[in-house]
Parts: structure tokens; C-alpha cells; sequence
């Protein structure tokens, strides 16, 4: 019987096992397309009768390797890598859906996401019903539609640090008969394994904590291999019915629990292309053997910079779900009570203007458009990565105009705090 491992020696040891006389550590396959001997054996690999690589785009042995570590931390069935946060969102929303189609999000996600699945998927045909998180459960039942396919949330929502009712949204969608959704970039698995609270799918944009440095962009699907696609087998075709593109192949019947990456693979990888390059994923690598060290100390000094600016006059406000007193400390206790996120949501008396003279003092945390490394980092949304959206708009995404997110470090707390001090003068 396999030993179950814990997600340290996971995070430090999983996805790659060398065999005798191979590289310890992960090695880097930098290489487009791999040799065969004979043209049969090529064309079963096209035929997807065998595993094997044949050509990076489809599939790399650096990258599954670094999936298959993501997929273990998740607790999931298969995964994939893709070249950032947002192509995953996409992959996992096009996988199911198509012209016609429809999803239900929270409207408390990060506003690429938003405007990915409100704006730019209309014009594939997809429609999006953005929904209030902490809704009653009736109140979202109205939401969904005959057409609805996917129901979509962030564990912890960037930058409004919403926490996500995991066991809610997903019990609202198993009695819609489509699967849940859930970004759990801020938390990682380290914090929250969302499969554990009834979601079926689980994207990441592991450009943050998991790579920790700011060195590759990229993302990662994981299906937990529980939504049963057979069963609503009429509102999954793509998945249960012959695919003519792939020689006719079923996906649930050829690949089990594997099907909803196979079909992410054979048809959007081979189609879209966004793959994450074999360099990037060894990076990751290298950023997810200390993610079990690096979260824990994030969490450790958020929470003394949530007391800080909790302390002062002239903040307005502090929003940090492991902050007591927080709208979602309760909801963070039940599914992260190890710990939420290094990012802190947060206000100045002075409004809108005083966050940019704030931020603008700062020495040690700097100005980037970038969230959760290991460096202290600052940025206003409304000013930023939110300015496509009206004030209007922002409130309805949970972000306040005023709002300035603040990604705690792991550098000395004590620095990060004297850094916000003087900047205070």
C-alpha cells in the first residue's frame, strides 16, 4: 500500500521520480518535437492510443511533471499547465462551454477574469451572470438558466479578498447538474484544497505563490476527476459524444476521470496553444519546493500588517479574511483555519488621491503590477488592473475605488511595517 505523503515532502518531492541514473533534479526538456523510430509509432501518439510526446504544444515531460506535482497538492485527478492564470480560466470555461452557453460567477473576482468571462467570452456566444457571493442560496438559485454550464469563484477573491462559500456554490451547481469551478491562486493548496469542499475543477494562476519569485507566468488546471460528465451527459457533448476533429473519440469513455484534460489537451492546447514553456515550468518547480515554507510566513506577517494599519487614524478601513472582527474570518476558519493569503485590502481617510501619495512614499514595497511573492509589493486597482471598469462597476466587483492591495512579503514584518510608517508622514 502507497504511503499517503504530506504537501511538504509533495511540494519538495512529487511529480518527477527518476529512475536509476537519471537527473536528480527536474530537467529542463527544451526541445519543440521528439524522435520516433517508425511513422506507425508517431501516428498512435496522434491517435492518442499511446502516451508519449511528440510535439511540446500538446505535451512536454518538464511540464507534466510540474502538473503532476499541482495535481497531487490538489488532491486531483489530471492537469495541465498553461501559460498564465487566465488561459487556464479560459481553457477551463471553453473546455464545457460553447455559443450558447451560459456561466454563473461571483462577482467578487479579479477583473481580468471578470472582464474575460462578461465581455470577451460574449463574443464567442457565451453568456455570464455575475452573482453576489454571500447571496442566499435562493437567491442564486435565480441566477441559473436551462443553458448554464459552469458556475465560477476564486477561493479568496483578488483583489476584494472575498472568501468563497466553497460547500454553497458547489451544491448549487451539482443540483444544476455542471460542475464548480474555483481559482484558488490566493489560497494554494498549502491554505485551501477546494475538492475537499465539493468543487470539481481548480485553476491557478501560478505566476504567484506557487513560482513566489516574479520569474514565469503561467497557470495550471487540475479536474478532480468527481463531476460525473456521463450522467449530464446532454449538457456536456464535447465530453460524451464522438469528437470529429480526434477520429471520433468519446473522452469520458476512452479516458476515465482524465477525460476533461484529455479534451483540454486534444482539442484547445492543439487549437489555441497556450502552452507554458518548458523553462517557466522549471522555475515553478523550483518556486513549489518552498511553497509549504513560504505561505505560512506570508499569512504570519499579513496578519501583523492587517493589526498595524488596523491601528491607525488615518486608515479608513482594513479588509484581511485572517484578521478577527473580518466579514470573512468566520468563512476563512472553516475552509483555510491554517491561514488565508499574504494580501491585504485596505483604505485612506484621504480617498482615491491620498492612495497615490501614499503608495508613491513607499521604499521597501514596491509599485508593480504583481501580487503574492516573495517581495512586499503595492498597487491601486482602481488605478491599475481595474481601470477598464467605472467606479460603479468596481463597487459591483467588490473593489473599492479607494481600495490599495498590499502583498505582504516574507521579508521582516517589522521592516514592512517601519516602511508603511514613514510613508504614513
Amino acid at each position: 500500500m502507497e504511503q499517503k505523503q504530506s504537501l511538504a515532502t509533495i511540494c519538495i518531492q512529487g511529480g518527477w521520480q527518476p529512475k536509476n541514473g537519471e537527473p536528480r533534479v527536474l530537467p529542463i526538456y527544451q526541445s519543440t518535437t521528439f524522435k520516433y523510430e517508425t511513422s506507425e509509432q508517431m501516428g498512435r501518439l496522434f491517435d492518442l492510443e499511446e502516451d508519449g510526446y511528440f510535439y511540446t504544444r500538446l505535451a512536454n515531460p518538464t511540464n507534466d511533471a510540474v502538473a503532476s506535482k499541482i495535481c497531487a497538492l490538489e488532491g486531483g485527478a489530471a492537469a495541465m499547465l498553461t501559460s498564465s492564470g487566465q488561459a487556464a480560466n479560459m481553457y477551463a470555461i471553453l473546455n464545457i462551454c460553447s455559443a450558447g452557453d451560459h456561466v454563473v460567477s461571483s462577482a467578487t473576482i479579479y477583473g481580468g477574469t471578470s472582464n474575460l468571462l462578461t465581455v470577451t467570452l460574449k463574443r464567442f456566444g457565451i453568456e455570464c451572470t455575475l452573482v453576489d457571493p454571500d447571496a442566499s442560496a435562493e437567491e442564486l438559485e435565480k441566477a441559473f438558466q436551462p443553458n448554464t454550464r459552469a458556475v465560477f469563484g476564486e477561493t479568496i477573491a483578488n483583489p476584494a479578498l472575498v472568501v468563497l462559500d466553497i460547500e454553497k456554490f458547489a451544491a448549487l451547481a451539482h443540483e444544476h447538474g455542471v460542475p464548480l469551478i474555483v481559482d484558488n491562486t490566493f489560497a494554494t493548496p498549502i491554505n485551501c484544497r477546494p475538492f475537499e469542499w465539493g468543487a470539481d475543477i481548480v485553476t491557478h494562476s501560478t505566476t504567484k505563490y506557487m513560482d513566489g519569485h516574479a520569474m514565469a507566468v503561467g497557470g495550471c488546471i487540475v479536474d478532480s476527476g468527481n463531476f460525473d460528465w456521463e450522467a449530464n451527459a446532454e449538457r456536456f457533448p464535447g465530453l460524451t459524444t464522438p469528437d470529429d476533429s480526434y477520429h471520433g473519440v468519446v473522452y469520458t469513455k476512452k479516458f476515465g476521470k482524465a477525460a476533461f484534460i484529455m479534451k483540454a489537451t486534444a482539442q484547445l492546447m492543439r487549437d489555441m496553444g497556450s502552452i507554458q514553456s518548458p523553462q517557466n515550468a522549471f522555475l515553478l518547480n523550483v518556486g513549489l519546493e518552498t511553497l509549504h515554507l513560504r505561505v505560512p510566513r506570508h499569512c504570519e506577517n499579513a496578519l501583523k500588517v492587517a493589526e498595524y494599519l488596523q491601528s491607525r487614524d488615518d486608515v479608513a478601513w482594513v479588509k484581511y479574511p485572517g484578521l478577527k472582527g473580518d466579514p470573512y474570518y468566520e468563512l476563512a476558519q472553516k475552509y483555510m483555519p491554517h491561514g488565508t493569503c499574504g494580501v491585504i485590502s485596505f483604505g485612506l481617510k484621504g480617498g482615491r488621491a491620498a492612495a497615490g501619495a501614499f503608495m508613491d512614499k513607499l521604499k521597501l514595497a514596491a509599485i508593480v503590477t504583481h501580487v503574492a511573492d516573495a517581495r512586499t509589493s503595492v498597487l491601486h486597482p482602481a488605478s491599475h488592473t481595474h481601470r477598464q471598469l467605472s467606479d460603479e462597476q468596481l463597487v459591483e466587483a467588490g473593489v473599492d475605488p479607494s481600495l490599495i492591495r498590499l502583498s505582504v512579503g516574507i521579508e521582516d514584518a517589522n521592516d514592512i511595517i517601519a516602511d508603511l510608517e514613514q510613508a504614513f508622514v
